[in-house]
């Protein structure tokens, strides 16, 4: 297996890459003389994809199934895949996000004995009836926590606000009904259609022997031909579902969540928009942004207020969020500098900060040894490149930032969702 190296002049950064022969794409990202690696294991398989095509044969399976499979995947006959990483000293985690799940470790030492744990585990999957219907207890109670969360919510309400269809507005650990109707066959059967190394990324970075990367694929990756598998959605309506949503919850200050309904783009067409969206959003509503003295110096925000181009798979929505003691005046004042840009036009001054201050937090991430693994599986599984983001950044101009407040930035397109305070327990 060679490694080939993709190099970026603006960043002055290099990332080594190889297509190994079972499939598996390996990104090393070279940090010489830094103290900690970083490496993750990902697959293109998140909460979305409940049903799914391998050759003739179509599934449907439980809400939540996804996340449950990144749980029990750490466990095996012989115990778990935390105790071994204890014996490395690594900080070993994973996630399930909507489109995809990884499994990950730090450390300062023993790298070669935490990424032959890494690269064992993933692929040894050991599910029995007696310890799946145990695990519904644990994701049970989980779920029901998450249920009486105000950030997580909000986020929810949210979605399914937006989306008609898309399982997106699915709760990514499911409900309780949907995980009791979990087995240890159904795990195996999404297991083997996505846990396909075809469908898989590994991403390194620190300063690290590409050498013994190689040598340690070479050993423990298994052959498998691709399983093909493709996940299948119900066509997504225009239009959102409802305009606003509120709930009451325990919080001292009302939480909001307020999204535009984008279309889903992949490979560079998404690079392009994740630039220009980044870009557009610094303009309307950044620190530096009259919109945002506005609303700060009136009290209706704090330091909680951000925003993001959501994207993955299939979906897309831009979200703004925070605190607010008013949400829906928030709402109309997004809505207010909206109409504004749209018609005096973007400021040639703000389009240039903002471009040169998005493009410093894209390169930011090599800095860090997570952040830099993170960003390049995270590009990889939406189909771009590791340097695809950063190119885009540095295409864009003002007309492609005007065009995106009109495309995007649409009052029929959003939706607000609110979390209110119990009544009774409002803040003084």
């Amino acid at each position: 297996m060679e490694f080939t190296t993709i190099a970026n002049e603006r960043l002055g950064e290099t990332v080594l890459y190889a297509k190994h022969p079972t499939g598996l794409d390996i990104f090393i990202a070279p940090k010489k003389g830094y103290a900690s690696q970083y490496a993750i294991f990902g697959t293109r398989y998140g909460s979305i994809d409940n049903r799914f095509r391998v050759g003739e044969k179509e599934v449907t399976v439980p809400e939540g199934i996804a996340h449950f499979l990144e749980h029990k995947l750490f466990e095996s006959e012989d115990g778990d895949a935390f105790s071994r990483y204890a014996r490395t000293g690594a900080s070993a985690n994973a996630y399930t996000s909507f489109d995809r799940t990884c499994y990950l470790f730090s450390s300062t030492e023993r790298f070669k004995e935490s990424l032959e744990i890494l690269l064992d585990f993933v692929q040894k999957p050991y599910f029995t009836e007696q310890t799946v219907q145990k695990e519904q207890g644990i994701i049970g109670q989980e779920i029901k926590m998450y249920e009486d969360d105000p950030g997580w919510r909000v986020m929810f309400n949210l979605l399914g606000a937006l989306y008609h269809k898309h399982p997106v507005k699915i709760d990514i650990a499911g409900t309780t009904e949907s995980i009791s109707h979990i087995t240890a066959d159904l795990l195996y059967e999404c297991y083997h259609a996505f846990y396909n190394l075809h469908n898989m990324a590994l991403c390194v970075a620190g300063d690290v022997d590409p050498a013994l990367v190689a040598k340690l694929a070479d050993k423990l990756l298994k052959e498998a031909p691709p399983s093909g598998v493709e996940s299948l959605f119900e066509e997504e309506p225009d239009g959102v579902v409802q305009p606003r949503v509120e709930q009451r919850l325990s919080v001292s200050v009302p939480l909001f969540n307020l999204g535009f309904k984008d279309r889903p783009t992949a490979g560079k067409e998404a690079a392009a928009n994740e630039a220009v969206t980044s870009i557009l959003l610094e303009i309307l509503s950044g620190s530096a942004s009259p919109l945002y003295r506005k609303l700060y110096d009136e009290g209706l925000i704090n330091t909680s207020f951000g925003t993001e181009n959501f994207t993955g798979r299939s979906f897309g929505a831009v979200l703004f969020g925070g605190e607010s003691r008013d949400p829906d005046a928030v709402a109309d004042a997004i809505f207010a500098e909206i109409d504004r840009l749209k018609q005096d036009g973007i400021d040639s001054a703000a389009f240039a900060r903002a471009k040169k201050y998005t493009y410093g937090r894209l390169a930011a991430h090599f800095d860090h040894v997570d952040g830099v693994a993170n960003a390049i599986a995270g590009l990889r599984f939406l189909g771009m490149g590791p340097f695809d983001l950063v190119e885009a950044v540095a295409q864009v101009t003002e007309d492609d930032v005007k065009n995106r407040l009109e495309t995007v930035l649409r009052r029929e397109n959003a939706a607000l969702s609110v979390i209110l305070p119990v009544q009774g327990e409002q803040a003084s």
